[in-house]
């Protein structure tokens, strides 16, 4: 079992920056890929960035390749997304995810099987 708890959200107008965190506890961190999800008001949750054991690979959607980055630190228990030149449609609730099972995907939320409360991201034009 791990717990998961996000913060950094809150709102910035398009063009702005923001920095989520994740704080891991509960287990051995290294052992879990980590993923971002997030999920505007009425639409599915949707994988933002993830990255694996070691953070030695990562992986983005297509929307923010560019604009965001995912990280950790294995040492200090968290993985951090990186969010630059944000956009009106980036505003969503951001997730953070521990992956329990190796096998399935990465970048779908049946992928992971721990989660974070979410945090806000709101972008203004």
């Amino acid at each position: 079992q791990v717990q998961l708890v996000e913060s950094g959200g809150g709102s910035v107008q398009a063009g702005g920056s923001l920095r989520l965190s994740c704080a891991a506890s509960g287990r051995r961190f290294e052992y879990y890929g980590m993923g971002w999800f997030r999920q505007a008001p009425g639409k599915e949750r949707e994988i933002v960035a993830a990255t694996n054991r070691n953070g030695a690979s990562t992986y983005y959607t297509d929307s923010v390749k560019g604009r965001f980055s995912i990280s950790r630190d294995n040492a200090k228990k968290t993985v951090t997304l990186e969010m630059n030149g944000l956009l009106p449609q980036d505003t969503a609730v951001y997730y953070c995810a521990a992956r329990g099972n190796a096998i399935l995907s990465a970048v779908y939320t049946t992928g992971y099987s721990y989660w974070g409360q979410g945090t806000q991201v709101t972008v203004s034009s």
